[in-house]
């Protein structure tokens, strides 16, 4: 009998069976809301087209749906990074040596919201937030106790700022090269993804278009003189976080990642001296299958495009290389033991899903930053997954299965959807103008939250098998407020006994650089060599910049 005759007759049987014991009164979708089959066979590959060579092919090989390396975690396991950043350097400092300690192989850094905004501790506008979310850091100073005892040389350390990106580059570089390390044994990420300040977290300093040129000069500078460095992390977390769908979170981030590509090119560099730098992060999201569906369509659509629209000939170019953190928006302070689960299935979607970096959240982030015990649950987390599931024997375990192979499609069609219509807008910056990206993500979000409030979407101990909570006796990390005012005496003091001259000198020249459109890297790097504070440097761009104000999405 024929396979459509079989699965004719199976179908009759469902629809018995089903009189009987009716489907649950649930959507049956996923997160993101795209309907699902009960079954995938090989007719869902036919009606696609699928063809092995051109749509899965190899690991390590184009499109790279497989994986980027041809062994995958075989030959090298993930990245595995907690997210550290609180009160002042010193206490990070110690945090961050527990976790290299503890078999962490990268550094990831937190700042506080001052530092984010482009603030200095003893700032009126930063009262009250010093070292809450993150480290607090005002100078090279601060830099240089925040890595104190740790060899730049010899880990890479990832650092989540966004606005003021590049002025913390410059004192992280400089710091390097004040300890004797050289240029190309500097390896990490700053996240410095400016268009998804605009679309989603809304931490910006300057106005678009000179944000957008601050992050093309970092690009352009670590190209020339920081071979192993990415800098820019493009950002698809956030985009989520903030109640996008996967597609969105997909189509937003690689669209973003596609403004710089053009932004570079116009500068006359050539794709493939800058693209090989280029890194990502996305979200891990409840949806298991979803979630791994995104990350093998995310390298597929970036390979397809960097090699046949954007004319890239070095395969390096064409890889899509991804940190990739358990989603934050997921943990409940609601029986918060359950986060460990969440965070468990989501990190082990990011592996199936064939990420390079991982972060797994802690079980009580939704209430405070992370106690040291939480972090190293976390970070077992990661461990487990590795050395006891063997998952990571095998490359792309899921590959070939019906059903992921039509979900990637699925994904893949519907982002590109997307990203046709960001090009037909003009590119990823006008139509963030435009308040495009913005207003689709706050629909999707309005939308997940009426649903979650119709039950239609579950989470568990919000909304469905709730419990009556005793008084929470969990631990949670408190800041106290006394770093506020040591980080601020600490800024003081270095203003009063630094070189004026000098001081005064390199700020004059950044100054002249911003109004001249040159490349700021150069002259940030001296200004805070002489001891120009983050502040000081911001506040002068702001000068010649401005400053940018939502036009708002309703």
């Amino acid at each position: 009998m024929s396979f459509e005759k079989e699965l004719q007759n199976w179908e009759k049987k469902v629809k018995e069976s089903e009189k009987k014991v009716p489907p649950r009164n649930v959507p049956f979708t996923t997160i993101s809301d795209m309907e699902l089959p009960l079954l995938s066979t090989p007719k869902d590959l036919d009606e696609i087209g699928f063809d092995y060579l051109k749509d899965l092919g190899f690991p390590g090989e184009y499109p790279y749906t497989r994986g980027v390396q041809s062994n995958m975690y075989r030959g090298k396991l993930w990245t595995m990074r907690q997210f550290a950043g609180f009160s002042s350097p010193a206490e990070t400092n110690k945090r961050f040596k527990l976790l290299l300690a503890q078999g962490q192989t990268g550094l990831s850094t937190a700042f506080d919201m001052p530092t984010l905004m482009g603030y200095d501790a003893d700032s009126p506008k930063g009262q009250g937030e010093v070292g809450k979310c993150g480290v607090s850091i005002s100078s090279i100073e601060d830099m240089e106790e925040l890595f104190v005892g740790i060899p730049l040389g010899e880990v890479t350390t990832s650092m989540t700022i966004n606005g003021p990106a590049i002025v913390i580059l410059a004192m992280y570089f400089a710091l390097a090269e004040k300890n004797g390390v050289p240029k190309e044994k500097i390896r990490g990420t700053l996240q410095n993804d400016i268009l998804k300040e605009y679309i989603a977290q809304k931490e910006w300093l300057f106005p678009i278009r000179p944000a957008v040129a601050l992050v093309t000069d970092t690009i352009e500078f670590g190209t020339e003189h920081y071979p192993n460095w990415n800098t820019v992390s493009i950002s698809g977390y956030h985009i989520r976080e903030a109640g996008a769908t996967a597609v969105q979170e997909l189509a937003f981030t690689l669209a973003d990642g596609l403004g710089y590509v053009e932004e570079c090119m116009k500068r006359g560099m050539d794709i493939d001296e800058f693209a090989p730098r280029l890194s990502f992060f996305f979200d891990i999201h409840n949806d298991f299958f979803e979630e791994i569906a995104k990350f093998r369509a995310a390298r597929r659509i970036w390979a397809k495009l960097m090699r046949e629209k954007y004319k890239a000939k070095n395969p390096k170019s064409w890889m899509l290389r991804t940190h990739a953190q358990t989603a934050g928006v997921s943990l409940t302070a609601q029986q918060p033991f359950n986060n460990i689960v969440r965070v468990a299935i989501q990190a082990l979607a990011g592996v199936l899903g064939g990420v390079n970096s991982l972060h797994t959240n802690s079980m009580d982030e939704t209430l405070a930053l992370p106690t040291d015990e939480a972090v190293m649950i976390a970070l077992r987390t990661q461990q487990i997954i590795a050395e006891e599931t063997g998952v990571a024997h095998v490359a792309d375990p899921l590959g070939g299965s019906y059903f992921i192979e039509s979900l990637t499609h699925r994904v893949e069609k519907e982002a590109m959807d997307y990203i046709n219509k960001i090009y037909e807008m003009g590119g990823i910056v006008e139509a963030v103008e435009k308040g495009y990206p913005q207003a689709e993500i706050a629909n999707s979000a309005y939308r997940f939250q009426r649903q979650m409030e119709t039950n239609d979407k579950v989470m568990v101990g919000v909304n469905k098998y709730k419990t009556i909570e005793a008084k929470r006796t969990m631990d949670t990390l408190y800041i106290d407020r006394s770093v506020e005012k040591k980080q601020a005496d600490k800024v003081k003091a270095l203003r009063a006994r630094r070189d004026n001259a000098k001081w005064q000198s390199s700020i004059d020249q950044v100054k002249k650089d911003a109004e001249a459109g040159k490349n700021m890297m150069p002259s940030i790097i001296e200004a805070v060599k002489n001891y120009a504070t983050l502040q000081e440097v911001c506040d002068t761009l702001r000068g010649v910049y401005g400053i940018y104000r939502d036009v708002g999405s309703f």
